[in-house]
């Protein structure tokens, strides 16, 4: 994953393995927001950007933000 603001995240798992190694750097934990979502998913059943509100500023960022979760693309 990579994200413009420099961060990136990379995840590998050897053949024959079950557990995977995370490479990380940057600002942001890209990996680490990706499990949050995950682990709400399989919590919830649902991904918190359904029914999430919609911020995008005149430059173009976008916003998403629900129940105290944001993410900004």
């Amino acid at each position: 994953m990579l994200h413009p603001d420099g961060s990136w995240a990379r995840a590998h798992t050897a053949r024959g393995e079950h557990t995977t190694t995370v490479y990380q750097g940057g600002p942001r934990r890209l990996y680490d927001l990706l499990e949050e979502i995950r682990w709400r998913w399989l919590k919830r059943g649902e991904l918190p950007v359904y029914g999430a509100q919609v911020t995008i500023t005149p430059e173009g960022e976008t916003t998403l933000s629900r129940d105290g979760w944001t993410a900004t693309l």
